[in-house]
């Protein structure tokens, strides 16, 4: 299997090439583009996809979410990393709705957001440990899950809707009409009482459904003395 490429986002260059050094020291990444925006960052994205987008939130003019937003609507397979300085559960929670695959804090060790992108890389779901300790938090808080009161059947959608599958793969993968997919994504919303995705979202991972891996770091990245 040849490298996996990158696309690096982040309006600081400093913070690109030192992070592009990094990406580049590890066995299987190379860095095949940059970007200072969100909008260069769709272009970019447009004009030659990469394996793995790495985005901040917060840049000049349009923010991560949109970038993130805009290429998962023109590749919904596309495996996007936020990789930003904003360390609360909110934003997090915005990014996967949005359509993130992994969310890693900057206050993060540098060998997190490496294990982050090798868990993406393979297909799964990552957060950095301040993320997954918020999580964990809540799970442990003792409080009833709200999917207690959802059908198996809606309990089923409501993970698939969060591990951000789209309507029509949803009643592909069910067999079922993208109507009677929709119907159910409003009724889980009624039953929950909530009215966003990103609401839905948290829901799902807060109560299990969702796996997520934290970015521990993991030997194999300390590979830049090799």
């Amino acid at each position: 299997m040849g490298e996996r490429t990158i696309l690096l986002a982040d309006d600081h260059p400093v913070v690109r090439a030192g992070y592009r050094k990094l990406i580049e020291q590890q066995p299987g990444f190379c860095v095949a583009a940059e970007a200072d925006t969100a909008s260069a960052a769709y272009l970019a994205y447009r004009r030659s996809p990469t394996d793995i987008v790495i985005v901040d939130l917060s840049m000049p003019g349009s923010s991560g979410l949109e970038a993130i937003r805009r290429i998962r609507a023109f590749d919904h397979k596309a495996r996007i990393l936020v990789f930003t300085m904003h360390d609360g559960l909110s934003y997090a929670l915005k990014a996967f709705e949005a359509g993130a695959a992994g969310y890693v804090t900057k206050s993060s060790p540098p060998e997190a957001l490496i294990s982050a992108m090798s868990v993406i890389a393979q297909g799964g779901k990552s957060v950095s440990d301040d993320i997954a300790r918020q999580i964990a938090a809540e799970r442990l808080s003792g409080r009833s899950s709200p999917i207690n009161g959802l059908a198996p059947r809606e309990v089923e959608i409501l993970q698939l809707i969060a591990s951000g599958m789209t309507t029509d793969e949803i009643a592909d993968a069910l067999s079922l009409s993208q109507k009677t997919i929709q119907n159910y994504h409003s009724g889980i919303k009624a039953k929950l009482d909530i009215r966003t995705d990103a609401n839905l979202v948290w829901v799902a991972i807060a109560a299990g459904l969702i796996e997520m891996k934290s970015a521990t770091p993991v030997a194999e990245v300390d590979a830049s003395s090799s």
